[in-house]
């Protein structure tokens, strides 16, 4: 895969109030059927949507505002076929990752472990382990335990949470990277998902009015052979 962004200003998570909203890149890892765009989507609309085009790599922008601070929040759902390969394209980009992988299914948490490896050796940036899929816990293949310990080898954050659940628990997981690149130190390892006051947030418009808007759009991949009618829930985002 030959998939290249072009190179984007480093945020400044802790940049002065007075100098306009702060910016801060979040991107998205892990194998394909992990649950990144479910994610993405989830925190930039409140929609759950189970099926995407598994081709498309995107970076969408959404204005927040983060313990009484605005910010700027830029989220990259990469789409790596064969794991970790061309991780230029995020690794200087990034300030901050999400590791993501399915708690009913073995083999996305030993592809994460690859991801983990490969941004330890490579970056400085502080890192997230996400469980997805907790609402298939009666299916579950990785204990919380083996999620609790692969974060502390790697000094990850670690969260368990489900894409097609409660809205704000997925939106306090991005809320808290966002902090995490604001602080710009080694994280602090977390075992629960944190509860914050509906002050921290705000109202995004409905799904059908919904404002993230894609920044960078660029792919050389084929597209999906599914016949099924297709959708655009975000601009360049192809939802079946």
């Amino acid at each position: 895969m030959s998939l290249m962004f072009g190179k984007v200003k480093p945020c400044n998570c802790a940049a002065a109030a007075n100098r306009g909203p702060a910016q801060c890149n979040l991107v998205l890892l892990g194998v394909t059927g992990s649950g990144k765009s479910a994610l993405t989507v989830k925190f930039l609309t409140k929609r759950f949507i189970g099926e995407y085009d598994p081709h498309l790599e995107e970076i969408y922008s959404s204005e927040e505002i983060v313990d009484q601070q605005p910010v700027t929040v830029r989220v990259m759902d990469t789409c790596d076929q064969e794991g970790p390969m061309n991780t230029e394209r995020y690794l200087s980009w990034a300030s901050v990752f999400l590791v993501v992988y399915s708690i009913n299914n073995m083999e996305s948490f030993k592809g994460c472990q690859l991801y983990l490896q490969t941004l330890t050796l490579h970056n400085k940036s502080p890192i997230m382990l996400l469980g997805n899929k907790l609402d298939m816990d009666r299916y579950r293949q990785v204990s919380r335990y083996d999620g609790e310990q692969l974060a502390s080898r790697f000094g990850c954050v670690f969260f368990e949470v489900s894409a097609c659940l409660d809205f704000l628990s997925v939106q306090s997981v991005f809320h808290e990277a966002v902090r995490m690149g604001r602080r710009l130190v080694p994280a602090v390892y977390i075992s629960a998902v944190p509860s914050f006051p509906p002050t921290c947030y705000t109202e995004l418009p409905a799904p059908a009015t919904a404002t993230a808007t894609l920044l960078t759009v660029k792919t050389s991949r084929a597209q999906s052979r599914r016949k099924a009618a297709t959708l655009t829930l975000l601009k360049g985002f192809k939802i079946f």
